[in-house]
């Protein structure tokens, strides 16, 4: 469907930008009076990663007049396989502060706004009512309720994408005019069943083809040209090299946008969400050890069997010393429970000890009763045992 323009244009442009924005210019669809559209949006971008950095900087590039960035991380080297707008000389630093180089780089006409803080309840509503668009880069699923909550109750239009190894996808969501996240999405998974990119991985290149149609959904929302992904779904298919689309439509019952609303202020979303499950949190109660302990217990010889319930590639990257591998699917099929030895105590990790929290609850009702996970996982057994080793 096609919509009218977001915002009004601005006044004029300068000598400068018809030179800088001339190849937009010429373009019927956008000309003079859309380019002075895009002058005077204000567009928030949530997250300097992997969406975050080719969105922010084609929108730089494309002459939005301000662009907020909300992000409270520092760069790591892991960061910049993917998230282009750092570089390696950004290790370390503010994501918010690097984005912002990047960007006036690009196009020092830019107002760059930062936000260096973690994105909550207590602050969304005050942050996004000053932009006109919000374009969602997040990776979690507590902060996706999150924007998409917010954005209902203020009215804005926002731009979502999400990204998992060769996959990708695409929509927007305006509950004034079409469908919202929940809409898709009326509930998060169970905790542990969706494998974040920090665990599953993501192909570098594929946040810049969806990150790239964020934008462009989000310059035809600002400028009004061409018919924006509302009620769409874009799916992306980087194996196969295939789009296709899925209609979402609005649902009457929706919890936020629906006739009648249940959900009418933020909630708490990480509860919403689970990032543990209550089983894995009652499990992990009294049953977590440090890697320090676990290295304590290695060193006297303690009767222990130590289990990395992670994937193959991941465990080809990095390992603690004589674990064996068996992945956690194996534990949630019932598959790898004969074959754990009987007189030794079953110690599990993960990378950070989400994934073997949620099968230390599988071992306890299976029986397993001393049965312990590591606090951490191989990333705090690397950072306090063995730091010259790799970390993902």
């Amino acid at each position: 469907m096609s919509l009218p323009p977001l915002v009004e244009p601005a006044s004029e442009l300068t000598v400068d930008e018809v030179r800088r924005y001339s190849r937009h210019l010429i373009i019927p669809d956008v000309g003079m009076d859309g380019q002075k559209r895009l002058k005077n949006a204000k567009v928030l971008c949530v997250g300097a990663g992997g969406l975050g950095s080719p969105a922010l900087m084609y929108m730089a590039a494309a002459g939005v007049g301000t662009l907020g960035i909300v992000e409270f991380d520092e760069v790591d080297e892991s960061n910049l396989q993917r998230q282009i707008i750092h570089s390696q000389a950004d290790i370390g630093r503010s994501k918010a502060e690097s984005a912002k180089d990047t960007v006036l780089g690009i196009n020092p006409l830019v107002d760059v706004r930062l936000h260096l803080e973690r994105l909550d309840s207590t602050n969304v509503m005050e942050m996004f009512a000053e932009y006109d668009l919000i374009v969602d880069g997040t990776d979690n699923f507590a902060t996706r309720y999150l924007v998409n909550d917010a954005c209902v109750l203020l009215n804005k239009p926002y731009v979502w994408g999400s990204i998992y190894r060769f996959d990708g996808q695409a929509s927007v969501f305006w509950s004034e005019h079409g469908p919202c996240y929940r809409c898709l999405y009326p509930e998060p998974p169970p905790p542990g069943m969706v494998p974040s990119c920090a665990e599953g991985g993501v192909l570098g290149v594929l946040c810049a083809s969806i990150g790239s149609i964020q934008v462009n959904e989000a310059i035809k929302l600002l400028a009004g040209f061409g018919e924006p992904l509302v009620g769409r779904l874009m799916i992306y298919d980087a194996l196969e090299m295939s789009y296709r689309q899925v209609k979402v439509r609005k649902d009457p019952d929706c919890a936020v946008c629906g006739e009648n609303p249940t959900v009418t202020e933020l909630i708490d979303y990480e509860a919403f969400c689970g990032v543990v499950s209550d089983e894995a949190q009652e499990a992990a109660a009294g049953a977590t050890i440090t890697p320090k302990q676990l290295k304590q217990w290695m060193d006297e010889g303690e009767s222990i069997e130590v289990i990395d319930v992670r994937e193959p590639n991941e465990y080809e990257i990095v390992s603690i010393p004589g674990a064996k591998l068996i992945p956690k699917d194996e534990f949630l099929m019932g598959s790898a429970l004969g074959g754990l030895p009987q007189d030794k105590r079953i110690v599990l990790h993960c990378k950070t000890g989400v994934r073997s929290a949620e099968v230390l609850a599988v071992l306890k009702n299976a029986g397993f009763a001393d049965a312990v996970h590591v606090g951490g996982g191989v990333i705090g057994w690397v950072h306090q045992i063995e730091p010259d080793r790799p970390i993902y």
